[in-house]
């Protein structure tokens, strides 16, 4: 029998209803000519914000500038440390860095992959004025000990939601729960737009006024700068096209939570370790269905040849990369994400991920379980 291939994830072209939305909601905007800002972009951050239950939300350029204008808007900057995952996209860190400050890099939990209570606590120095739980993969931190000690601390907390959209801790959304969530909408995204764009979500309307600032040039009104800002604003295209997809996003979530609890029980007693379930009160919407393997190589290799497409994310913690060597703790000090780095292998996960294409997965997998005996 032939197979197509089982993509890593599926793009809005896969789905010829939602094309359909998003092309009409794509004229609207170009028939308008408002493409900077503007209604659209106001309306898409007032369903976003009530989506999210806050007070505000602030569209901006990326995901990355979400992170750096929400540290450099709370005054985060030269002089300061934030605490960040080691494991996650360098993004994290590139935006402490952006706002001038500098990242504490620390190991994370070898179960859930995410930071914990007590790695925080045993990270904060004299320096420290900023925490950034990354809710990664789609798996919600365990904000509530996290939040005790960011208070008894009195340092900043900013949410990287980036992987999260729609994800629930406590019946609250991530994002929501610190002084800052911040959203990536990159097309891959639970939530993606039609390029980059990110979003700042948050109940300070101070920290709110100084983004919608720091976002255009500072400028309030026309050719008035207020303070040194930058260009990062989110496009009318982009907020047209996410207006469309949050009205869907918990159904997708929903399909993604199932097709993860199928794909888990169906690859149990295979030679990989799956996602740790997430705790009672949190929630996994698997952005990125990540499993562990003692013969990554292998694996990946075996389900090439059955067209089932895999990925690593990540494959060098942000530790061990060139661009913050200079921040290279001491050999084997960060153990835990170093040893994930060589053993994670993202699976296929998308909302039309089918129960044909699991089994197909599943079945593959299975394939490697007797050649690891062998090896061994």
């Amino acid at each position: 029998m032939s197979w197509g291939e089982v993509p890593l994830t599926r793009l809005d072209n896969s789905d010829p209803e939602l094309m359909d939305d998003l092309l009409a909601a794509v004229e609207r905007v170009a028939r308008g000519a408002s493409f900077i800002l503007g209604r659209e972009v106001e309306a898409f951050e007032a369903e976003l914000a009530a989506y999210c239950g806050t007070a505000e939300a602030i569209g901006v350029g990326s995901g990355t500038d979400a992170l750096a204008l929400a540290l450099m808007a709370r005054g985060i900057g030269p002089g300061d440390e934030v605490i960040v995952p080691t494991n996650s996209f360098i993004a994290s860190a590139e935006a402490v860095s952006l706002a001038g400050a500098t990242p504490r890099l620390v190991d994370v939990d070898p179960d859930t992959h995410v930071l914990t209570a007590d790695i925080v606590a045993g990270a904060i120095g004299p320096a420290t004025a900023c925490v950034m739980p990354v809710h990664l993969y789609g798996r919600t931190v365990e904000m509530g000990p996290l939040l005790e000690v960011a208070r008894r601390a009195g340092i900043v907390v900013v949410e990287d939601a980036c992987q999260a959209h729609g994800a629930l801790y406590r019946g609250r959304r991530a994002g929501s729960l610190g002084d800052a969530g911040c959203f990536s909408f990159y097309p891959a995204k639970n939530l993606g737009a039609w390029g980059d764009g990110g979003a700042i979500v948050t109940d300070d309307v101070e920290l709110a006024r100084r983004v919608r600032l720091l976002r255009a040039h500072g400028e309030s009104p026309r050719y008035h700068h207020r303070i040194r800002g930058t260009t990062s604003r989110l496009d009318a295209i982009h907020a047209a096209v996410l207006r469309v997809k949050l009205r869907r996003l918990d159904r997708w979530n929903e399909t993604r939570r199932r097709a993860g609890a199928v794909l888990a029980e169906a690859l149990a007693g295979t030679a990989v370790r799956v996602p740790a379930p997430p705790a009672p009160h949190g929630d996994h919407v698997f952005h990125q269905f990540v499993v562990e393997s003692d013969d990554r190589d292998a694996l990946r290799a075996l389900l090439e040849t059955r067209h089932i497409a895999t990925g690593i994310h990540y494959p060098v913690p942000i530790h061990r990369s060139d661009a913050y060597a200079d921040l290279d703790p001491r050999p084997d000090s960060l153990p835990v994400a170093e040893g994930l780095a060589g053993r994670i292998c993202s699976l296929p996960m998308s909302p039309s991920l089918s129960d044909e294409e699991i089994e197909r997965v599943a079945d593959a997998v299975a394939e490697l379980t007797p050649l690891a005996r062998e090896a061994a």
